[in-house]
């Protein structure tokens, strides 16, 4: 598997795709449809589709932003106006959501991509009601009701300043 993944001639999307089905030993709409008939069968194949399916859609809103951008720099004149700089903002989320993407999809098909066999990736790998985990930790102070008297103040007695 390539580690590089440019925005030059080759499509990412489309090279992904292609480790897919390398991976699976399936293309993509193979992929989709047996996902689709047993998502729980196998969780690393759903996993890929969802995550594929993401990547999709993040290239085709970057597509639609840079032809947007074209179509706004066709009309421009020698400088560029704020809705055209705020098109360029939005190519460069854009690429940045796709290309996030598709390091997930990466990360996914490495078998020995980094925090896949530590022990704090299976743990997290299970889910959290299996015997042995136990329940969330905390977030927020406990609920006192207004009628507990305030803690280190003892009932009958002032506080001392």
């Amino acid at each position: 598997m390539s580690d590089d993944i440019s925005d030059g001639s080759e499509d990412v999307v489309g090279v992904l795709t292609e480790q897919i089905a390398a991976h699976f030993g399936m293309d993509i709409e193979q992929l989709k449809a047996a996902v689709a008939l047993a998502p729980t069968a196998h969780p690393e194949a759903t996993e890929v589709v969802k995550w594929h399916g993401l990547l999709i859609g993040a290239q085709t809103a970057l597509d639609r932003t840079q032809d947007d951008l074209l179509a706004a720099l066709d009309t421009q004149p020698s400088e560029v106006d704020d809705p055209t700089l705020h098109l360029a903002h939005r190519v460069n989320a854009a690429v940045t959501a796709r290309d996030g993407r598709a390091l997930v999809v990466r990360w996914l098909l490495d078998p020995a991509a980094p925090g896949k066999k530590d022990r704090a990736a299976q743990r997290f790998a299970r889910p959290n009601h299996a015997p042995g985990i136990g329940s969330a930790v905390q977030t927020r102070a406990p609920h006192t009701p207004a009628s507990a008297p305030a803690a280190g103040v003892r009932p009958g007695r002032t506080a001392q300043r």
